[in-house]
This record gives C-alpha cells, structure tokens and sequence, in this order.
C-alpha cells in the first residue's frame, strides 16, 4: 500500500525532507545517528565521500541566506555531488516565470535533488508534489511553516552536549510568531521525549493556540528561563512583521534580551543556542553570545554533518559505515 506520507517511500524512507512533522522519532533518531558518522569527515585531508558522486543537486534560494546555503553546498560537496546553486535575482522567475516553469526547466536538465528556500509557507511541499519520480525535494525554509534541517542540527547540538533528551528543560526564547525554525524545533523536541518545551515571548510574538503544540507558554523570561538545561534564542524578523508589534529593540532587550544575570536563572551547565543571525544587543547580550555556555558556533559545524545525513539517507546511504567507503579519488 502506498504511503501516505509524501515524504516517505512505499518502504517507510526518506523521499523528500520537508518537514519534521508527520516524522516519527525512528526517523529522526536516524538522522542524528547519520550525521555523528560525518562528523569525522571535516578532519580528513580529502574532506569527500562518493556517496552522490554522480548526481546532481540544484539549490535555490529565493530567499537571502548565508549559514544554511553556505553548509548546504559544503554538504554537497563533502558527498561529492556536482552542484547548480541557481541565483534567483537574475532569474526567470524574476521576469515573471511561475515557479512550476521553472522547476520544469531545471528538471529538464536533468536535477536529481533540490535544495529549495522560499518566501511562501508550502513552497517546498508544491514542488515535492510536482517533480518526478526520483526526484527529491529538501525543504531550506519556507515562509513561517517550518525549516526542518535547522532544527535537526539544533536537536544534534542539544544531544551532542547534553546525551539525553527524556530529562531536559528547553526554552525557546523570542519571536515565536515569525519563526519556522522555532516550529520545526517543537516537532522534534516533543518526538525526541523532550521533558518540557518552553516558549518565551511578549504577547504579540506569540503565535495563537500556541499551547497545542504541547509546549508551556511564558511571557517573563525570568520565570520561563528557571531550571532550564537549554535555551535557544531566536531573531526578531522585522522583514515578516506587519504593524507595531514592539515599541522598540530597546525596549524589547530590556524585557527578553539575555543577559549573563537572567542566564544565572537557568542551570548551571545551560548552553545557549541561536539558529542566526544573531542581533547582538537585542535578543542576546555579546557576553552570553561569546561566552562558555554558548554553543553557537558549534551548531554552524554540526550543520555540515547533519545536512550530509539527510541527502544520504534520501539517496539510500545511512552514514558511511553502510555505504561505499572513499577512496582517493573521491
């Protein structure tokens, strides 16, 4: 019986990778078990495995980035794929091409995987829908619905210094309304077993029925940061605010800005994550940022290992210790 789920198979694996919901925790499990056999890549003086070796991967951002297309592509080229990243300000679709005319013509040149980031919620699950068989389809963002790798190297982080989910407190800090990493961060918190989900944020960054997706809701980061074992920062988006939702950056750091004094409010051991960019001075005090508990830069080097994973496992290649070893000329 064919699957119901578009992202899976008829076998129950990865196809496409658009969302962490509609996921099951073995799935997710998989994914971080992947990518900690990469993480040794980066250390190799030939930093390549051949396990897309002869396929072709197409990234196209519509929206502007620089951490998650700059991991993607060296994700790609650590599996040795040949890549087409397309720059969509000079692009048909500029001109008014539709978005299906263009994933028509890019598939005419014979695309095995797109990598895709857009503007519109549902963008990625609209062209899983119409490309062909055999063709995937890796969601990089998509409006506010959801970002799932990011939240997938968000969950290797939190595994990689903390082991176990089944006993943590997360907080999730900021603007939750605009976020499709805070989303996506949710789905997999809960599918891993997570102990308790905070969502801190002002009234007017909180999305409504929040609660539903069994998370605690907060609106004093004083109170919601007590306990906690990880806090995830997340940036104001102005570029997806429509109207006054803030009286100012200010204002806003005053009362949700971390600091070094609100963070002693948290576990001794927290770490301090943030997806990026980072506004220093407005969600997060630089002290904090740069300081001993922060994780930051290390989430950047887990992206790599963890974007390698997914296009692995969608081509049929669980890690390295399953697929073909590198030889010289990877």
């Amino acid at each position: 019986m064919p699957n119901s789920n578009i992202q899976l198979d008829d076998n129950g694996r990865l196809r496409h990778f658009l969302s962490i919901e509609g996921l099951d925790q073995a799935i997710l499990t998989e994914i971080l078990d992947t990518a900690g056999s990469f993480t040794s890549v980066a250390d190799r003086t030939i930093k390549k495995v051949p396990i897309l070796r002869g396929k072709t991967v197409a990234n196209l951002f519509f929206e502007a980035s620089t951490r998650t297309r700059s991991t993607f592509e060296l994700a790609e080229q650590r599996l040795s794929a040949d890549i087409l990243s397309l720059n969509v300000d000079t692009s048909a679709t500029v001109k008014g091409e539709s978005l299906l005319d263009t994933l028509q013509n890019l598939e005419a040149m014979q695309i095995d995987m797109f990598v895709i980031r857009h503007q519109d919620s549902g963008s990625a699950h609209f062209f899983a829908q119409h490309v062909r068989p055999g063709v995937s389809v890796l969601n990089a963002g998509d409006g506010q619905h959801e970002h799932p790798t990011q939240a997938m190297l968000d969950m290797y982080t939190i595994r990689h210094y903390k082991r176990d989910f089944s006993g943590l407190r997360v907080a999730i800090v900021g603007d939750i309304l605009h976020s499709r990493v805070a989303r996506s961060q949710i789905h997999a918190l809960n599918l891993l077993n997570t102990a308790e989900v905070r969502v801190i944020a002002p009234r007017t960054l909180m999305p409504v029925a929040v609660e539903s997706l069994g998370v605690s809701i907060y609106d004093d980061l004083e109170k919601g940061l007590a306990d906690v074992d990880v806090v995830i920062m997340l940036r104001l988006q102005r570029e997806r605010m429509r109207g006054a939702l803030l009286p100012s950056e200010k204002e806003y750091f005053r009362k949700f800005g971390l600091s070094q004094e609100r963070l002693q409010r948290a576990s001794p051991d927290a770490i301090v994550m943030h997806p990026g960019p980072a506004n220093r001075g407005v969600e997060i005090e630089s002290s904090v940022m740069d300081g001993k508990q922060s994780v930051i830069l290390q989430q950047v080097s887990f992206g790599i290992s963890v974007r390698m994973a997914v296009m692995s496992m969608i081509v049929g290649q669980s890690g390295l210790s399953s697929g073909p070893q590198p030889g010289g000329d990877a």
